[in-house]
């Protein structure tokens, strides 16, 4: 990054988006602090698939060596019936073709820690237990503030107003991991359900599932009863009080802007879920948020504060329409892979690029 003049930065939200902003923000010369509404870092989650885009930001930013220490390669993958028949390959190898290097899972702990550790190096200051309840006091106190606040974010309330916010899609997702390593990678689509497994770090499974309505870790075991191996030795073997349950949402409508300049009442920019919250089907929320605080903090780098207007304008030309396109593909993805019409998925999956 080429340093022109530095300023003052608040990023709101200690995520893997507000981390890496701050990051490259404190690179770039900035004078940062992270306000953080939990009291603790977040410690919940499984793994995180970093696209090699992702990784090459995470280089730029400085914290590469962190992250490849932990991450494990994820290489062949399938997605299967219910009775384990293969109806594709993930596209995973012509990934790893392109770009020259694979496709990487990390755990989403380590990841954070990697750069929590940075964050530290950087001398950053962070506080946990700041529940921002006046916005407008951080823009007129600061030159920029960065929502990373996820989907139900308070810098985009009060600074873009309350047209989009959180939508359920209908689905409940469970994810955890498993003790025990699992050959068989990939996805298994039924009627109206699937079931997820990559791997995570030695001698460990990282599994997800989403299903319509289950409650009880009873009724998730009674919806994958009979699938094919390793799924129900996954489910039956595992402690239910470790599995995580949520139900799904995106961000709808989509915003107009994930900038407001100087001209328009101060200085912001939203980073993460907070811009774009997506469902986890293309499992590429972690990419997107970390190419988000990168190409922020790449142009921020680049103009100065003295020209922050056009940073922040560059920045959403060059993330807006690519990471909408990526929460719509997911959207869409997700219909495929829940619906009832089984003819209609199959169809669908005769047309992927792996097939």
């Amino acid at each position: 990054m080429r340093t022109i003049s530095t300023g003052t930065a608040v990023v709101v939200g200690a995520g893997v988006s507000g981390l890496a902003a701050a990051i490259g923000l404190r690179r770039a010369g900035w004078a940062v602090s992270v306000l953080e509404r939990r009291t603790e870092p977040e410690r919940y989650g499984t793994a995180f698939g970093i696209h090699p885009t992702a990784q090459s930001a995470l280089e730029r930013l400085g914290v590469g060596d962190s992250f490849h220490s932990r991450a494990v390669p994820y290489r062949d993958a399938r997605i299967r019936t219910p009775r384990g028949r293969t109806l594709a390959s993930l596209p995973l190898e012509r990934i790893e073709r392109k770009a020259g290097r694979p496709e990487l899972l990390i755990p989403r702990p380590f990841l954070l820690d990697a750069l929590l550790d940075e964050l530290a190096e950087l001398d950053v200051p962070l506080r946990f237990g700041e529940r921002v309840s006046d916005v407008n006091a951080l823009v007129d106190g600061s030159d920029l503030v960065v929502g990373a606040d996820g989907i139900r974010s308070s810098v985009r309330t009060a600074c873009f107003g309350d047209r989009s916010g959180p939508c359920e899609v209908g689905t409940v997702a469970w994810i955890g991991i498993a003790d025990f390593e699992s050959d068989v990678h990939g996805e298994t689509w039924g009627r109206g359900r699937f079931f997820g497994m990559t791997p995570v770090e030695p001698g460990r499974t990282n599994w997800y599932a989403t299903v319509p309505e289950a409650v009880t870790a009873e009724e998730l075991r009674g919806y994958f009863e009979g699938w094919h191996d390793p799924i129900p030795r996954i489910l039956g073997g595992t402690d239910p009080a470790a599995w995580i349950r949520y139900g799904m949402r995106h961000l709808f409508p989509a915003l107009p802007s994930f900038v407001r300049t100087s001209s328009r009442g101060g200085n912001v920019a939203l980073v993460g879920d907070a811009a774009h919250a997506m469902t986890p089907n293309l499992g590429q929320g972690a990419c997107t948020a970390i190419l988000d605080a990168e190409a922020l903090t790449r142009a921020v780098a680049e103009h100065g504060v003295t020209r922050l207007d056009s940073a922040l304008l560059d920045y959403d030309a060059e993330r807006r329409r690519a990471a909408q396109r990526v929460a719509l593909a997911s959207r869409t993805l997700h219909r495929f892979m829940t619906t009832e019409h089984t003819r209609l998925r199959d169809a669908f999956v005769r047309t992927l690029p792996g097939r």
